[in-house]
């Protein structure tokens, strides 16, 4: 090693002058004997000087990448017990283990749920900053604005996210700037595209009413972003608001009054909790409902157009990846998921006395029967 050196036969040391040594006579031998000594012990101590040096070095260049060391990640959600939130960190903990990281090996995760209750969203979003987590990752822009508020400093990965720039949590989508990023599947294309579908389906039905909640930020552009396709659809819209599932008999009650035909639903977690009432409610007041997401089909809802929950969950983990590794979030580009799945259940048109056109029924990504 450089910083290191050991005697050699150049040497002008004690141990150069060892390997000449001057004749030995009576008079000199003793000295020299223990000028020989001396040098030695020299050497020696050099020795084990570099053998020290050795020692400390070789753990100094491993310390750079500790390789014990345990990263924690917050994980904000709404609700443990249901099986809709349990595929999504199920299949966020399996992306990240994909990409090497594993729970109680290199990663500690901690969890926080709201249990259904939004109002809790600030006090549990402080809860998890003061755990000064890596990064955390988190659900929509509900949840995302609560992390917002209670940090600027940790970094934060939304796993689907409705419109982050429309509701100010990044700067751009190329640029999110900040300590934001994540997945964009965005409310303002998708709502569109759902009211389409629907209108292909019944055709006749003029008033659609639109379900949303009033505290999800990104709601509001989502709504805004269906007033131009309405109009040139010759549709009126009828925007009504359910922050519980307590609300939406209220909610199906204010349709029915405003003589709506059909219903657009804008997913968020309060809704989506509340996915198999909604299903109910839709079919007890026969109306033909576009939802976004496959849990609320397989729950006997009509139709979703929506991403594939586990492509986009799973793609989550490459922010949380590259953060773990030393990328800034306002570095990483927010990324638009650009497939979407045209679910349809059969067997809730036949209930609603609907036949599905061969157009729609052509671009169906899965039938269920």
């Amino acid at each position: 090693m450089s910083t290191c050196s050991c005697p050699t036969a150049r040497s002008t040391g004690p141990l150069a002058r060892m390997r000449s040594p001057r004749p030995l006579n009576v008079s000199v031998g003793q000295p020299l004997a223990r000028s020989r000594k001396r040098c030695m012990n020299s050497a020696v101590a050099r020795l084990s000087s570099v053998l020290a040096l050795l020692m400390l070095t070789v753990p100094l260049a491993a310390g750079a990448q500790p390789a014990g060391k345990v990263h924690r990640i917050g994980i904000l959600g709404d609700k443990a017990s249901d099986a809709n939130e349990t595929l999504v960190w199920q299949t966020v903990r399996a992306g990240l283990q994909e990409r090497g990281w594993n729970e109680g090996v290199n990663i500690r995760i901690e969890y926080r749920w709201i249990e259904g209750n939004t109002a809790r969203l600030p006090e549990l979003a402080a809860d998890l900053v003061r755990l000064k987590p890596e990064v955390i990752v988190t659900r929509g822009s509900l949840f995302t604005g609560a992390l917002k508020a209670a940090t600027s400093s940790i970094p934060i990965v939304f796993v689907g996210h409705a419109d982050p720039v429309g509701t100010g949590h990044v700067a751009s989508l190329a640029r999110p700037g900040g300590n934001i990023t994540g997945n964009a599947v965005l409310q303002t294309e998708l709502g569109p595209k759902g009211l389409e579908f629907l209108h292909a389906v019944v055709p006749a039905a003029a008033r659609i009413a639109v379900l949303w909640h009033p505290g999800t930020p990104s709601a509001v552009p989502g709504l805004k972003a269906l007033e131009e396709p309405a109009r040139l659809l010759r549709l009126q819209l009828q925007p009504v608001g359910a922050r519980t599932a307590s609300e939406l008999e209220g909610a199906f009650a204010t349709m029915a009054r405003g003589s709506a035909q059909a219903v657009l639903v804008f997913a968020t977690p309060p809704i989506i909790m509340a996915r198999q009432r909604l299903a109910e409610l839709a079919l007890a007041h026969r109306l033909p409902t576009m939802f976004q997401g496959r849990t609320f089909v397989e729950a006997g809802g009509l139709m979703s157009y929506y991403p594939n929950h586990e492509d986009t969950y799973r793609h989550a983990t490459v922010f949380v990846d590259k953060i773990l590794r030393g990328a800034k979030p306002a570095d990483l580009p927010v990324e638009q998921v650009t497939k979407f799945d045209l679910i349809i259940n059969l067997k809730t048109a036949k209930a609603l006395g609907l036949t599905i056109p061969a157009s729609v029924l052509g671009r169906a990504d899965r039938v269920i029967e």
